[in-house]
């Protein structure tokens, strides 16, 4: 049983989680679009939450797509509908806006007085699936693609027709849909609307894993096969390449018109996990300690994990040069940095070139200045802010 002082240290425990955490904003779900098929996994109605703008902000626009992964096989995806990355019912009713999303300005000084929004990813598709029949025997719904448009529409209406500069960004798997939705996002705005794209850690790399096979290329074709997704995926790419391979950013992002930055750890945590060293390549758990904390990593394991950088500042630099595209590539052992206040803008947030994230990013997007810089290898830099995850983090796939 709890005594007094116990419960008053877990009051005041929550009560500075929450102010760290920051503003609580409720849930928007969008009802109409269930007539018209664009639902969450389960069937249920897509969903955000917005914080709405403020004085100079009052007509800019930040959409932030939610990360979370894929389901690629119908097992899968029953299992994820059945929590809040496939059912809009299973989600919470404020969700905790901070860092990019922040409506501080000592914490967000470029986007705290912005229309600022969460879009939920129910889906499981980066917002591309579009299936048109729905199996009884399973009631998965694959209507990503629609979604997106349904939720757009319903920002558009709600003020967004009128941007002035509008913001796509997301996390992980909503990088992804940041960089696929992109041009298209740019399509739904107003001619004189100054839009870009922000990808934060969505730039999946095709390599191969540590048992030489090609797992991440087979995994991103079970998404694309079950989703029904070739059809929403870039014309510019699929006129070229098969549809699993227009997964990927480094075959997408040099056709895009629009703006695009990419924000990426050149030792993605996400990427190490489940790209380069899988549960399926790894079967003797070798990698489980390094994946855990890149400080126990083996000579060994440090000089794939470089050979992996390369590959990857290849891929990246081999979109070919921009005056238009941002890029801030750390050498942090992370995923995910536009999310947590430490990583966005801190007082010891990761610096490349003496510029926090935050302030490379906000530059970017007023055109103040253009920032393109690659960190050198680990363990050079000493602001970066390394992932140390416990035994019980599972990947997500």
């Amino acid at each position: 049983m709890i005594n007094f002082n116990q419960w008053l240290v877990l009051v005041v425990c929550s009560l500075a989680i929450l102010k760290a955490e920051g503003l609580l904003v409720n849930i928007t779900f969008v009802r109409n679009a269930v007539a018209k098929g664009a639902v969450c996994l389960d069937g249920s109605p897509p969903a955000y939450h917005l914080d709405r703008g403020s004085g100079t902000g009052i007509n800019s626009w930040l959409i932030q797509l939610e990360g979370g992964g894929w389901c690629h096989n119908v097992t899968n995806c029953i299992s994820r509908m059945h929590t809040k990355l496939g059912s809009s019912k299973k989600m919470v009713e404020n969700l905790a806006f901070s860092a990019i999303l922040s409506n501080k300005e000592q914490r967000n000084p470029d986007f705290y007085n912005w229309n600022r929004v969460k879009v939920r990813y129910c889906d499981g598709s980066s917002f591309t699936g579009d299936v048109k029949t729905v199996n009884p025997a399973t009631n998965l719904h694959f209507r990503g693609a629609r979604v997106w448009l349904a939720v757009m529409r319903e920002l558009l209406a709600k003020g967004m027709r009128n941007a002035e500069n509008a913001v796509l960004s997301g996390c992980s798997a909503g990088g992804l849909a940041s960089l696929m939705h992109c041009d298209s996002f740019r399509a739904l705005l107003p001619m004189g609307t100054n839009v870009k794209c922000l990808s934060d850690a969505g730039f999946f790399l095709n390599t191969r894993d540590v048992s030489g096979a090609q797992y991440i290329k087979s995994y991103f074709n079970d998404v694309v096969t079950l989703h029904g997704s070739a059809k929403n995926l870039p014309r510019s790419c699929t006129s070229r390449l098969t549809p699993a391979m227009c997964f990927f950013p480094q075959y997408v992002a040099r056709q895009i018109r629009t703006p695009v930055f990419v924000l990426n750890a050149a030792y993605d945590s996400w990427q190490i996990k489940n790209i380069l060293a899988p549960r399926a390549a790894d079967p003797d758990g070798k990698w489980q300690s390094c994946q855990l904390d890149i400080k126990n990593c083996q000579r060994s394991q440090l000089k794939v994990m470089q050979d992996f950088r390369l590959e990857f500042l290849s891929a990246v630099i081999g979109l070919g040069r921009s005056a238009s595209r941002g890029m801030f590539i750390d050498s942090c052992y992370t995923h995910c940095q536009t999310e947590t206040q430490t990583s966005w803008f801190w007082q010891d947030s990761p610096i490349l070139n003496r510029t926090t994230i935050a302030k490379a990013v906000g530059d970017w997007v007023y055109d103040k200045k253009l920032f393109q810089k690659i960190d050198c290898p680990y363990p050079c830099n000493p602001t970066c802010h390394h992932r140390v995850f416990t035994p019980q983090d599972a990947p997500p796939i």
